[in-house]
């Protein structure tokens, strides 16, 4: 599944790249695809550093444009199946820096002293 993966990776950052001519689609990276075990669907995650008219918008024009990168998978991977496309924005950097702010706040001198 992982080969599987990184093979969508790869077609669809190079698809919305090359392809989608949405001037809603700004600076869009594919960081992560999960696909399920048999196929049929595969969620594309995202993340949105620049795009005119905010990631909201961004996410909308790519799930609008989703038969593009359908049609490029098709035509580029040997599948069985093709999987419907959806895209999603990866949480992972937002999650990371929440996380890196909490544990900033945390006084690790007390934590030592107490054990």
């Amino acid at each position: 599944m992982r080969r599987v993966d990184e093979a969508i990776r790869e077609v669809a950052a190079d698809t919305i790249t090359k392809q989608i001519k949405d001037p809603r689609v700004g600076f869009v990276t594919v960081t992560d695809v999960q696909t399920t075990p048999d196929l049929s669907r595969a969620r594309i995650h995202v993340s949105i550093f620049d795009s005119p008219s905010g990631p909201e918008d961004c996410l909308e024009a790519l799930n609008a444009a989703h038969g593009v990168v359908q049609t490029a998978l098709a035509s580029q991977l040997r599948m069985k199946r093709t999987p419907t496309v959806q895209f999603v924005i990866d949480t992972t950097p937002a999650t990371a820096a929440r996380l890196e702010e909490i544990l900033d706040g945390v006084d690790l001198r007390s934590e030592g002293e107490s054990q």
